[in-house]
């Protein structure tokens, strides 16, 4: 199996599939209201919806790295606050965060290995995540995708 589709493979077990982990990030997110999303239960925690932005966020400038972009924070900023407190708000941030992940899937599919193993275009800076291959770029946001997936259950159960 070629490097991108072992990438893809795991990107979308973590994401929508069937990681080993335990449950994927769409499931841990089925179910939530934008009621909830918006509450903070754990004092100065980030609530769900700052969380599924700030996800959403990076994915997005993975992909723009992956496309030979020099590295910075997403230009929404790394918290973006909620654009709204309604359904309809929640429905289209979870609907940014699935079209960044599917825009991510694509990009890896339209990378050839070789470039997978090329660096990405700027020095190391531990920060932001840059200097790396872009293959650890994005085992990075998988790591990133499934650290904050905990912190979701965890606010999840903080709220029950």
């Amino acid at each position: 199996m070629k490097l991108g589709d072992r990438l893809i493979d795991q990107l979308d077990r973590e994401f929508s599939g069937d990681p080993w982990h335990g449950s994927p990030l769409v499931a841990i997110l089925d179910g939530v209201t934008a009621h909830q999303a918006l509450a903070h239960p754990v004092a100065s925690a980030h609530s769900i919806w700052e969380l599924v932005l700030h996800l959403t966020g990076w994915k997005e400038e993975v992909t723009a790295r992956l496309r030979g972009k020099l590295a910075g924070e997403p230009p929404q900023g790394d918290w973006p606050a909620p654009a709204g407190r309604d359904e309809a708000a929640w429905r289209a941030a979870l609907d940014q965060l699935r079209g960044a992940h599917e825009e991510l899937i694509a990009e890896v599919r339209r990378t050839p290995d070789a470039a997978l193993d090329g660096q990405v275009r700027d020095e190391r800076n531990r920060p932001l995540g840059t200097g790396l291959a872009q293959w650890q770029s994005l085992l990075g946001i998988m790591q990133h995708d499934v650290y904050h997936a905990g912190q979701i259950s965890l606010l999840r159960k903080a709220l029950s």
